[in-house]
C-alpha cells in the first residue's frame, strides 16, 4: 500500500538513525540481501518463497526492499538469485551474484506475515517431456504450454479467463513489451479426444504471437488511445468503459515464458486477489514451472492448477503419440517463424547495450524473481515473449 509506506515513511523519518538509514538506502542504485540459513527444507517452492519475501518476520522478511528495482539475494543454505521490478527492466538479464560485507538496517513492517502467508506458491518440474518433443509434433513449444495452461485453467475453474502472456517488443524502439491473449476461440474448442482441435488452438496461438512480436498486437495500441485522450484532456473514449473492454483486461491468469540453457527458474505473484501467476522455463527434455496464487481466494489453489496442468500435458502427449501422423507443412512453417523471432530477439539483446527506462512511462508492475542453486555458476534469462465454476473442487482439492 503506497499511502500506507508514506505515513509509515513519515513516521519513521522522526528518528534520526532511521533517517539515516533511509537516506542511505533510498540513494543507491540496488541492494545485497545478505539471508542468514532458514532450515533444512530447500525445495524449489521454499526457495522462490524465501527469494520474494524472506520467510515471513521469523526469518529474513525484515531482510528485503521493494522500493528497489532490483535485489541481489545470497543465501548460504538456499542458493542465489535476483528479484527484478519489470517497471524500469525486463526479464533479459545475466545473473553475476557478488556479496559483500555491508551494515543493512533492519526495519521491520507489520504487515509483512500476513502477506507472507497469504502467497501460495507451488514450484514444479515437469520430467515427462520437454520442447523437444513438442518439436517433434511439429508445434511451437510455447503455443503448446500455452494451450496447456489453458486447458488447465478450464478443467480447473470450467471456463476461459483473460489471459496475459508477456511478447518482447525491444526489436523497436523503446519497445517493451506487448500481450499475447492466449484464451483464444480455438484454445475454448480444443477437445483433447480430437486432434485438429488441438492443432488449431496451436495455430492460433503461434498466429497471434508472431503479431504481438511484430508490433501488431491490440494491447499497447489501445493503450496509447486511452494516453493520448487523458493527456489531450478528451473525455474518455466509449470503448474504454465498455463492460467487454474491462472484463479483457482483467488477467485472472498473468503467464511468462523464461526459457534459458540452465536449471532456474522465475516467478512472481498473480496480479489480481482470485488470479493465478504461471512463469515457465522449457528445457530439452522437461518444463520448470512455477505456479502463483492467494490462499485467501477461496476460488485458487496452486497445488490444484499445477494438478490439471500435469494431467493436462500428459494427456497431450498421449493425444500426439496416438494421432502422430503426417506432418503439417503449415504448422512446421509457424514454428519457424516464431523460433526465428525468438533467436532474432536473443541476438539483439546479446548485442545491444541496456538502456534505462523510464519508469513513470510504465504503469504494468510484474515482480519477477530469476534463482539459481548454489553450485551453478551462471544464469543467463531470455523472455521469448517478455471464476466460480470449480471452487468447490479446489477447495477440496488442494488449499491449505
Amino acid at each position: 500500500g503506497r499511502t500506507e509506506w508514506a505515513e509509515s515513511r513519515s513516521v519513521l523519518m522522526r528518528e534520526s538513525t532511521n533517517r539515516d538509514s533511509l537516506d542511505m538506502i533510498e540513494r543507491c542504485m540496488c541492494l545485497v540481501c545478505l539471508d542468514d540459513a532458514t532450515g533444512p527444507e530447500l525445495s524449489d517452492t521454499t526457495r522462490a518463497l524465501l527469494m520474494l519475501h524472506g520467510g515471513g518476520v521469523a526469518k529474513n522478511g525484515g531482510n528485503r526492499w521493494y522500493d528497489k528495482p532490483m535485489q541481489d539475494w545470497q543465501s548460504i543454505k538456499a542458493g542465489q538469485g535476483c528479484e527484478c521490478e519489470r517497471a524500469p527492466c525486463t526479464t533479459q538479464t545475466s545473473l553475476e551474484m557478488y556479496a559483500r560485507d555491508s551494515q543493512t538496517p533492519r526495519l521491520f513492517f507489520y504487515k509483512l506475515q500476513r502477506l507472507v502467508k497469504n502467497l501460495d506458491m507451488n514450484v514444479h518440474k515437469f520430467c515427462d517431456y520437454g520442447k523437444e518433443f513438442i518439436k517433434k509434433q511439429k508445434m511451437s513449444p510455447d503455443a503448446f504450454i500455452q494451450v496447456a495452461l489453458q486447458l488447465a485453467y478450464y478443467r480447473c475453474h470450467g471456463r476461459p479467463v483473460s489471459t496475459y502472456e508477456s511478447a518482447s517488443i525491444r526489436r523497436f524502439q523503446e519497445g517493451r513489451v506487448d500481450n499475447i491473449r492466449s484464451a483464444t476461440p480455438e484454445a475454448l474448442a480444443f477437445d483433447t479426444e480430437k486432434m485438429e482441435k488441438l492443432r488449431g488452438a496451436i495455430t492460433a496461438q503461434t498466429k497471434y504471437t508472431i503479431l504481438a512480436i511484430t508490433g501488431m498486437a491490440i494491447d499497447n495500441h489501445l493503450l496509447g488511445l486511452r494516453e493520448i485522450a487523458h493527456e489531450l484532456k478528451m473525455e474518455k473514449p466509449e470503448i474504454f468503459k465498455d463492460e467487454a473492454h474491462l472484463i479483457c483486461n482483467q488477467f485472472i491468469l498473468s503467464t511468462s515464458q523464461v526459457p534459458t540453457t540452465v536449471e532456474m527458474f522465475c516467478c512472481y505473484g498473480p496480479v489480481l486477489p482470485n488470479g493465478y501467476g504461471a512463469c515457465y522455463n522449457p528445457q530439452s527434455d522437461h518444463i520448470i514451472f512455477s505456479v502463483s496464487s492467494f490462499h485467501e481466494s477461496p476460488q485458487t489453489s496452486s497445488t490444484a492448477f499445477v494438478k490439471c496442468l500435469v494431467q493436462g500435458l500428459l494427456d497431450m502427449r498421449d493425444l500426439c503419440n496416438k494421432c502422430n501422423s503426417s506432418s503439417d507443412p503449415t504448422a512446421q512453417r509457424q514454428v519457424q517463424t516464431v523460433e526465428t523471432h525468438t533467436q532474432t530477439e536473443i541476438n539483439w539483446q546479446n548485442k545491444t547495450p541496456q538502456r534505462t527506462a523510464d519508469p513513470t512511462k510504465s504503469k504494468q508492475k510484474l515482480p519477477q524473481v530469476l534463482l539459481k542453486t548454489p553450485d551453478q555458476t551462471k544464469v543467463e534469462a531470455q523472455t521469448q515473449t517478455s471464476s466460480q465454476g470449480g471452487a468447490q473442487a479446489i477447495k477440496n482439492g488442494g488449499k491449505s
